[in-house]
């Protein structure tokens, strides 16, 4: 892909890679609008030839304010071009903090919305079946939007539902059914909505996963629960409700419907301070010469999909179901490198605000130290080693971290550490693995760092926004 995909487009930042190529994003040099695009190698990927499509099939049906929106697609011989819309709010998980969670009134707003576009997926005869904190995004007024449609299906056409087969998810996420097939698909749906909004209100997740052998969720099951976390941190509403959605019999759990009627989602919370809105432009595409056609409007949300047939037979890519938590996510613009080096190292474009770089994505896993890069990548590695984490450099002020969560799920993250305006950055972003474990890594990071730690990082309405 070359610098200049497009005439008057400049890309700023990989934002991501995987099995199937890479997300790019790219910014138009006179209006300073950006797009997410992923880059598809048919050529060294001939089978995405056949899957990509299927989830296109999927998502080119969806249009809705909490769904990520797909801008079209192009294909240049034996490559392909799929532009979505970029997210500069972040990830829901960044928003959780590791034991604790987030304000009520956020949470209340976050699950609310994310119910409206499930109802919607569902109206459509659509089931997500991989819905996690970590793809679930933020838009540039903090509103939430449901992405990565690589594990969707359809379980309903004219009104004739069909039973789903295929173990798919996200273990601490599924529902105890999709373990034991086959299942339907709108209470799966739902039963991962409400771990959703046990991670916002508790900041950690109940189980492993939901079956019969699993301690956590056996006391869940039979009533012994009250003085366990995270149900104890958790006030006698919120409970009630969740006690009707995380029911393991399918056919006596709470619908949408129901839940939307319950008083913990009708009542009004005191809402806490919101995160500032992002300024951003989001346009068609076809007037800035990306898109081929006006009707191609078709989306691919994650580079190594699920295929999507009418059946749902078991795919052979996707036995090891059980780890799909480790795979990488690509529709995020948030996992990216710095992106202020990197605009800046486009000497030849000359920006209309001074600030505007600075208000792309808001994260909580970045901080200023006091000291130069150099000794702040020798401080860091030290830190990592006393942790016992694997770490790599890969480059000038660089590092790829690994390790295992408590789930043994493989855990792995970057640090970009860099100068900007006379001071030092040290940013994290998560590369693969569980979002709430990640921030619990960051934060332990951090408190090994505190003594270098810049001051203003204690003032939080001065955090520095990305």
């Amino acid at each position: 892909m070359s610098k200049d995909f497009v005439e008057g487009w400049a890309i700023l930042q990989t934002l991501g890679e995987g099995a199937y190529g890479e997300v790019q994003l790219i910014m138009n040099r006179s209006t300073e609008e950006l797009v997410a695009v992923k880059v598809i190698d048919f050529e060294k990927h001939p089978e995405a030839k056949e899957s990509v499509p299927k989830e296109v099939k999927i998502h080119k049906l969806l249009s809705n304010p909490h769904i990520i929106q797909c801008f079209g697609q192009r294909f240049d011989s034996n490559m392909g071009y799929i532009f979505l819309e970029y997210a500069p709010g972040g990830e829901l998980f960044d928003r959780i903090e590791p034991d604790i969670g987030m304000p009520e009134a956020d949470a209340q707003k976050y699950f609310t919305q994310l119910l409206s576009g499930v109802e919607f997926l569902h109206r459509h005869g659509i089931a997500h079946r991989d819905l996690k904190p970590e793809n679930l995004l933020l838009d540039n007024k903090n509103n939430l939007k449901i992405s990565d449609f690589g594990m969707a299906t359809i379980f309903r056409i004219s009104g004739r539902e069909r039973l789903l087969d295929k173990q798919c998810g996200t273990l601490p996420y599924v529902a105890p059914e999709v373990i034991l097939r086959p299942y339907t698909a709108e209470p799966a749906d739902i039963w991962s909505c409400g771990i959703i909004l046990v991670a916002m209100l508790a900041g950690e997740l109940p189980w492993d996963k939901p079956s019969f052998n699993n301690k956590d969720f056996i006391a869940w099951k039979e009533g012994h629960y009250v003085s366990k976390t995270p149900w104890s941190k958790l006030d006698n509403l919120a409970l009630s409700l969740i006690r009707r959605i995380l029911v393991p019999l399918p056919s006596s759990r709470y619908t949408i419907a129901k839940i939307k009627k319950h008083r913990w989602y009708c009542k009004r919370v005191q809402k806490s301070g919101d995160f500032p809105v992002v300024e951003h432009r989001s346009k068609r595409l076809k007037t800035c010469g990306l898109l081929e056609d006006e009707n191609d409007i078709f989306c691919h949300s994650q580079p190594n999909p699920v295929g999507l047939e009418d059946a749902d037979e078991v795919d052979s890519t996707h036995t090891e179901w059980c780890q799909s938590n480790n795979m990488y996510s690509f529709s995020q613009p948030v996992q990216m490198d710095d992106l202020l080096v990197s605009t800046q190292q486009l000497s030849t474009q000359t920006f209309g605000s001074q600030n505007s770089m600075q208000k792309l994505v808001r994260r909580m896993t970045r901080f200023f130290v006091t000291v130069s890069t150099e000794e702040a990548m020798k401080c860091l590695i030290k830190k990592l080693d006393d942790l016992e984490f694997s770490w790599k450099k890969n480059g000038a002020g660089v590092v790829t971290i690994s390790t295992v969560d408590k789930r043994k799920c493989n855990l792995v993250f970057k640090a970009n550490i860099f100068s900007m305006d006379g001071d030092t950055l040290v940013d994290f972003r998560l590369s693969k693995g569980c979002g709430l474990e990640f921030k619990r890594c960051f934060l332990s990071i951090k408190k090994g760092l505190r003594r270098m730690i810049h001051s203003r990082e204690y003032r939080r309405d001065e955090a520095m926004i990305i």
